[in-house]
């Protein structure tokens, strides 16, 4: 898995983020998230990260070749010499071919890209029924993940459980919807370079894991 360069595509709710951190911690592949890299750029002041800044204190939207730029640094970081896992970007065809340039540019190959699928159906369920302690912030879930003793959190205690206004199911149609939308011309313009791999996000976390690990050997 040592220099594995990796885009993880997948929906809300789709484990996506879990993966990531199971990669990084296993391996020491880092995860790289654009809205991550545009917070440090700009909390370190950098070239990029000051004109990122005016730019979103003018409430105007961060453009693809600052975003790219950004990279650029990030993946010359020492970090990244045993490989990187590009999560959320590119998001668009456009994105994608300014970032093959730019690995064109750096020597480098894109090892794979992963697209960790799951049904609509079982992402609304997913994400509706998640929910959290007030005190702690642990997770717990209507479904999977209900704590010991019923109402109850498990690590603190506490009795008051919140929910995220946005975790309904009309919202999560809609993300999904865009999500489709936005990854539908991705995932012929990889498969046609011949990078696309498709695992089962609908899997237990760790067969999750093993397909993955399987996909960027192949």
């Amino acid at each position: 898995m040592k220099g594995t360069r990796l885009i993880l595509m997948g929906p809300p709710g789709g484990g996506k983020g879990t993966q990531a951190k199971v990669l990084q911690d296993k391996y020491g592949i880092v995860q790289l998230s654009t809205g991550d890299m545009l917070r440090a750029a700009v909390g370190a002041g950098t070239p990029v990260g000051k004109e990122a800044k005016a730019i979103m204190e003018a409430g105007k939207l961060v453009s693809d070749d600052i975003i790219i730029r950004m990279i650029a640094d990030r993946i010359d970081e020492p970090d990244c010499a045993n490989g990187f896992i590009l999560d959320g970007f590119p998001r668009t065809v456009p994105q994608a071919e300014a970032l093959d340039g730019l690995l064109v540019k750096k020597g480098m190959t894109l090892t794979c890209v992963i697209e960790v699928r799951v049904p609509d159906s079982m992402l609304v369920e997913r994400i509706t029924g998640r929910f959290s302690c007030a005190k702690c912030g642990a997770g717990y879930h209507d479904k999977f993940q209900r704590p010991k003793t019923e109402g109850k959190c498990d690590s603190c205690g506490g009795v008051e459980f919140t929910r995220r206004k946005d975790d309904n199911a009309e919202t999560v149609v809609a993300r999904l919807e865009a999500y489709h939308a936005q990854t539908a011309p991705l995932l012929p313009f990889y498969e046609k370079k011949g990078l696309l791999r498709v695992i089962d996000g609908s899997a237990p976390i760790d067969e999750v894991t093993r397909q993955l690990e399987k996909a960027t050997a192949a």
